[in-house]
């Protein structure tokens, strides 16, 4: 096992301990953002979409997400592009 920082340490390749357990919480709640915003994409209007994209994002990353990556994905949202996010059940390490 190595220590990163406290409740944060790698084993088996794998990130483990609260930090990797809070950063597994926000990809999954990102992810079931993106995923309600894309059902009810044709409710949305395009500014409704693209603040959502950007919260879902800034949910994951906890900073303001890049504008071409924010209108981006509203594109392909918009255009019925499905983005799918998924959800690890262990954060791998390099």
């Amino acid at each position: 096992m190595t220590v990163i920082e406290p409740g944060l340490y790698v084993r088996d390749g794998f990130a483990e301990g609260p930090l990797a357990d809070a950063a597994l919480s926000r990809v999954a709640r990102a992810a079931q953002l993106l995923d309600n915003l894309q059902e009810q994409a044709p409710k949305l209007t395009d500014a409704q979409l693209r603040d959502g994209v950007c919260r879902a994002l800034r949910r994951f990353t906890q900073e303001q997400p890049p504008a071409q990556q924010v209108d981006s994905l509203t594109a392909l949202i918009r255009r019925g592009v499905r983005i799918d996010w998924p959800v690890p059940d262990r954060l791998p390490c390099a």
